[in-house]
C-alpha cells in the first residue's frame, strides 16, 4: 500500500525538526521501495552474495537513523540518499572482503567462507567505485546521475526530481558520463 501523497514529505519534515519517531514511521511506508532498490543493487553483484536485500535495507536504516536530522526535501531526495548509502555499504563490504582475502583483516577468516568469492568481482565493484570517485572530482553532477541511474535504478525522471534538474539534463549528463566511464575502463584494460 502506497503512502498518501505528502505523508512522506510530512514525516521527513518532522524528522528534520527533531522528531526521532518520524523515521520509524517513514521506513515502513517506503520499505517496499527501499527493498526494491536494495534488490537492484544486489542483482548487479556476484551470484551468491552473502548480503540479502533485507539486510542491506536494515544496514541503510541504521545509518539513516544515526544521522542528525537530514535536510530532506522530499521522497525522491530521501530515496537518492538511501541509494547512495546502499552503494557505500556494498563498496565497504567489498573492501572488507578484499582485505580479508589479502590477509589485511584482523579477524580470522575461514577458507570455506571465501570459496564463493571471486577476485574479479571484488575488483570490479571497487574499480567502478574508484572511477565514479574520479568522475565526481571532474563533474559531481554527472557522478550523481550515474549513481542514481545505474546503481539505484532510477529513471531519468526520478533522477531529475531527486537532483532538481530537468530530465533532458539527466539524459545529457548520462550520455557524457557513460562515454567518460567507458573510456576510463578501456584505458585500464577493462571491458
Amino acid at each position: 500500500m502506497d503512502p498518501a501523497p505528502g505523508e512522506v514529505t510530512r514525516l521527513l519534515t518532522e524528522w528534520k525538526q527533531g522528531d526521532r519517531d518520524a523515521l520509524g514511521k517513514l521506513v515502513p511506508l517506503l520499505y517496499r521501495e527501499l527493498r526494491r532498490l536494495a534488490g537492484h543493487y544486489l542483482r548487479q553483484e556476484r551470484a551468491g552474495h552473502t548480503l540479502q536485500p533485507t539486510a542491506l535495507v536494515h544496514e541503510a536504516y541504521l545509518h539513516l537513523a544515526g544521522e542528525d536530522h537530514g535536510d530532506w526535501r522530499d521522497r525522491a531526495h530521501f530515496m537518492a540518499v538511501a541509494a547512495q548509502l546502499m552503494r557505500r555499504i556494498l563498496v565497504e563490504y567489498a573492501r572488507r572482503r578484499s582485505a580479508a582475502k589479502r590477509g589485511g583483516g584482523v579477524a580470522v577468516v575461514e577458507l570455506e567462507d571465501l570459496a564463493d568469492l571471486r577476485e574479479p568481482e571484488l575488483v570490479e565493484v571497487l574499480a567502478v567505485d574508484e572511477a565514479l570517485a574520479r568522475l565526481a572530482g571532474i563533474d559531481p553532477q554527472q557522478a550523481r546521475v550515474v549513481e542514481l541511474r545505474y546503481f539505484a535504478g532510477l529513471t531519468a525522471e526520478e533522477t531529475a526530481e531527486a537532483l532538481g534538474i530537468s530530465p533532458r539534463t539527466v539524459k545529457r549528463e548520462w550520455t557524457l558520463a557513460s562515454a567518460w566511464l567507458r573510456r576510463e575502463f578501456r584505458r585500464e584494460g577493462r571491458p
